[in-house]
């Protein structure tokens, strides 16, 4: 099955590999009869593995969301750090609970919304490159904040914060206020190492079903049930 490349990764996804090759032709005419063969296979494959890499970052796979609208979905790929329940008077209008997921340069980067949602603003901050797996790098770390509204009840507030990590240096969010998405519906990346979080009102009805360690994928994991 062919795994497309994300649109979101240009032009990184274009510049990176050329600059590859170009090295690997570099070496190749300027190492031959200089070192032994082995040698110059080795760094050659070495290269080659960077290069697979850089296209494997950029893969954007396609993913058919569970049906319900009664589920909240991973909103990124990776490993679920922490799980708090935190104050947001600002916008979720008072307690909330903030599951924070790490992406580490493996997984897959795309973004997906968590339910069908209306976009309600979008917040970019400048910030420091500490380590994503810090919880509170989504408090001093380059990041994005998508303000976000259900469609269907409850009707919750919720917010979607991409958050640049020790290696990322680039946020890419596409979706705009008043613009309306489908559950697992994508809406940008973060490019290299990061980290994603969810905030939701604490409610009895919702149900956190993940646990810290859990490792999740976007638009397919359910974090969180309405009963």
């Amino acid at each position: 099955m062919r795994i497309p490349i994300t649109k979101y990764g240009l032009p990184q996804v274009v510049v990176y590999p050329v600059i590859v090759l170009a090295v690997m032709v570099g070496v190749l005419l300027v190492l031959k009869g200089r070192m032994p063969a082995w040698g110059v296979v080795v760094i050659e494959l070495l290269l080659l593995a960077v290069l697979l890499w850089i296209l494997s970052f950029f893969r954007d796979p396609q993913r058919q969301a569970p049906d319900g609208t009664n589920i909240l979905l991973s909103p990124a790929d990776g490993v679920v750090s922490d799980i708090a329940t935190v104050d947001d008077q600002a916008f979720v209008g008072g307690k909330a609970l903030r599951i924070g997921i790490f992406l580490n340069i493996f997984n897959v980067h795309i973004n997906r919304m968590p339910c069908a949602v209306r976009v309600e603003s979008v917040t970019y901050k400048k910030g420091r490159f500490i380590n994503a797996m810090n919880a509170d790098s989504g408090r001093v770390n380059e990041s994005n904040d998508i303000y976000l509204t259900r469609l269907a009840e409850p009707f919750d507030r919720l917010l979607v914060r991409q958050i640049s990590g020790a290696i990322a240096r680039r946020i890419v969010c596409q979706a705009q206020v008043g613009e309306e998405f489908t559950a697992g519906e994508k809406f940008g990346m973060i490019k290299f190492g990061s980290r994603t979080e969810l905030y939701l009102p604490i409610r009895d009805e919702a149900t956190c079903l993940v646990k810290v360690g859990e490792k999740v994928k976007a638009g397919l994991t359910v974090l969180v049930r309405y009963e």
